[in-house]
Formats: structure tokens, C-alpha cells, sequence
């Protein structure tokens, strides 16, 4: 006899934890030299832009332009997404415009991952520094034990 699930019920397996990091993975950034690391992931933000908010370059550009005070033109969004354009890569700046205007948040995990550090949601900050001081409270405490069976043992 065939069990008929609930279509109700929540599958406990089904979970996920929440995203705490902010990060493109390794497959989007690919290997090689940083300034093609680069051009990946702006392509990436740019196509993801695209595709969930349905932006197009000509508008990431004219919102980049908006946040800058200065034009950014369609043209230079393509040479900097590109790997073959050696001689033109983003600037700092134009990095942040581009994600205040594609919401690519994930581009920011880029430059502190290169250095074995990671960005995370500020809503977790409390909660890690929450979980350190435990660790440091447990530490202390188990110091504190070791000076007591001391001082006992020479009694």
C-alpha cells in the first residue's frame, strides 16, 4: 500500500541553513591571473543582474554614471567584463557603483577571500562575537579549575 505524503507538511530534510558568507564560489571565479579573476566576476554580476532583476548594461551603466557623478558608458562595462582586454580593468570605485547598481553583494567577498578572510551578513556579527566570548568564558573557567586542583593538591 502506497503512503500518501502531506502535501502540508514540511520536509525536515529539506532545510537549509541560511547563506552566512558573501561570495561568488570558486567555479565562477575560475583560476588564472587576478585581473581575469576580474573581468569573471564583474561578467558574473553583470549577468546575473540580467537575469534576476532584468537589467541591462546600457541601465547598469546609467545607474553606475548616477552613483559616480561621472558617465560610465556601456562600452567600458563590456571591456572590463572581458578577459581579452588586458589593458582595461575596473576601478575601486567603479567596483562599488557596480554593486550599489546590479545588487551583486557577492562581488565583495572577492578581495578579502584572496587573503583567507570572508564577509558576512551584518546580522551575524553579534552572534560570533557572542560565540567567542563563550569560548574565551570556557577557557578562563577551565584555567580557574586548574589553579584550584593546584592549590588543593598541596594542601
Amino acid at each position: 500500500m502506497a503512503r500518501h505524503r502531506d502535501p502540508l507538511t514540511k520536509d525536515l530534510f529539506d532545510w537549509q541553513p541560511p547563506r552566512v558568507a558573501v561570495g561568488y564560489s570558486a567555479d565562477v571565479i575560475g583560476r588564472g591571473r587576478l585581473d581575469n579573476k576580474i573581468a569573471r566576476l564583474v561578467s558574473q554580476a553583470l549577468r546575473d543582474a540580467r537575469e534576476d532583476r532584468g537589467l541591462t548594461r546600457a541601465e547598469v551603466a546609467q545607474e553606475m554614471g548616477q552613483y559616480l557623478g561621472r558617465p560610465i558608458s556601456e562600452a567600458m562595462l563590456h571591456k572590463w567584463a572581458s578577459e581579452a582586454a588586458e589593458e582595461h580593468r575596473i576601478p575601486l570605485d567603479a567596483f562599488i557603483a557596480l554593486v550599489h547598481a546590479t545588487g551583486a553583494r557577492d562581488l565583495l567577498g572577492f578581495v578579502p577571500g584572496e587573503f583567507g578572510l570572508t564577509v558576512i551578513e551584518a546580522e551575524y556579527a553579534d552572534l560570533i562575537e557572542e560565540r567567542l566570548l563563550e569560548d574565551h568564558i570556557e577557557e578562563m573557567q577551565a584555567r580557574r579549575q586548574v589553579l584550584a586542583a593546584r592549590r588543593r593538591a598541596r594542601r
